[in-house]
């Protein structure tokens, strides 16, 4: 994810943490101060929103740890304002699968409240006073937090867990495309209610979540038709067949020639017959401010880079082009390159499809109208 930097590194998952986390920090410094007006109880605000953060932490670990159970990996964990994001290579294919992924992270968080809550017991501090962010006991606050995520997480609609929930169990009674559909249908009911409790009391925060969980559902729903759209055509019929290679020894002026001269931006670097490393416009650009257009493809290039097969289904290949981190994917037919997988071409394909079931509908129409008595 774009403006998000690696804060460490768990059980081999990288651990990242999204500029507008920053924000929401400084917020909560302001709260804070203007509160009590004291150095003291600003930082307490920023450690208890640690505190959250490190339990969303958690909450994401619990999925990722989960489905590692069933041979899925996860990409990383981005922390966001918003809560937690991990992703995961794929979603599991088993309804039952997927239930105990979904609820491991909702697990967690009970799990933390019922530990916070036996060492409060244990201390003789109190376990059910009303919750208030400045003030009060912060294990007795981080406990109703917990509590807070656990029922929040377990509302059914994506993209919370307790949509993945509710998809897991209406999948073991339906084909997996329509459990999604209704299990999107379900959450969007559920924001279009948010919404209108939110708009009659006034409380934007409300409204918010319901424009969040709306759009969730309705971006899982859109996913997953793209995803099934995209399961059974292969990368030969979408990937381009005219593009640029450049040499090692070519200079960085060459690549700049070619990318004012057409429409790509990222070039296969060939050695012989080979294909020795990628030259993306990013690095291009970085290079080019520290050696200027004399400076080499060599210096620039991405030696370490993912390919694709030409045989690969496509929904595979996109997976690979998000995981390089680069804009296009060279394609191999044999070891040999054939082509190159770019996100704009796939738009296009897309598109260009689109348009023709439009056209195929409209054709079927017009052949029903004309064949009525």
């Amino acid at each position: 994810m774009r403006w998000s930097w690696k804060i460490g590194r768990i059980a081999g998952i990288d651990i990242y943490i999204h500029a507008t986390f920053w924000l929401l920090i400084l917020f909560i410094v302001f709260a804070y101060w203007m509160q009590g007006h004291s150095v003291a109880t600003a930082l307490g605000g920023v450690a208890f929103v640690v505190a959250i953060f490190g339990c969303i932490v958690l909450h994401e670990m619990g999925h990722a740890l989960a489905a590692r159970r069933y041979g899925i990996r996860t990409r990383d964990i981005t922390l966001l304002p918003i809560g937690g994001l991990a992703r995961l290579e794929r979603m599991p294919e088993d309804p039952g699968h997927e239930f105990w992924v979904a609820i491991a992270g909702i697990m967690v968080n009970l799990m933390i409240a019922g530990a916070i809550w036996l060492i409060l017991t244990g201390l003789g501090l109190p376990t059910s006073s009303r919750f208030v962010w400045v003030g009060g006991h912060f294990l007795n606050r981080l406990m109703t937090v917990n509590l807070w995520l656990a029922a929040f997480n377990l509302i059914p609609a994506f993209p919370m867990d307790g949509g993945r929930v509710l998809r897991a169990l209406l999948a073991t009674r339906l084909e997996y495309t329509q459990a999604t559909q209704l299990a999107a249908r379900v959450g969007q009911v559920i924001a279009f209610f948010f919404g209108l409790v939110g708009l009659f009391t006034g409380d934007f925060f409300l409204l918010f979540i319901a424009l969040f969980v709306w759009m969730g559902a309705e971006q899982e729903a859109a996913m997953l038709q793209i995803q099934t759209s995209l399961g059974s055509i292969p990368v030969r019929r979408v990937m381009l067949t005219e593009f640029h290679t450049l040499s090692p020894d070519d200079p960085l002026g060459r690549a700049v020639d070619l990318i004012l001269a057409g429409w790509q931006h990222d070039f296969p670097v060939m050695f012989g017959d080979r294909v020795l490393g990628l030259l993306t416009r990013d690095d291009l650009m970085k290079t080019l401010a520290q050696r200027g257009s004399e400076g080499r493809v060599r210096d620039a290039m991405r030696r370490e880079f993912q390919v694709a097969d030409s045989h690969d289904m496509l929904e595979r290949a996109l997976a690979i082009l998000r995981d390089s981190g680069s804009r296009a994917l060279p394609v191999l037919h044999d070891g040999r390159l054939v082509g190159m997988l770019t996100m704009d071409n796939v738009g296009e394909f897309l598109m260009i499809q689109s348009a023709l079931r439009q056209a195929q509908l409209a054709e079927n129409q017009r052949q029903m109208t004309q064949a009525k008595p």
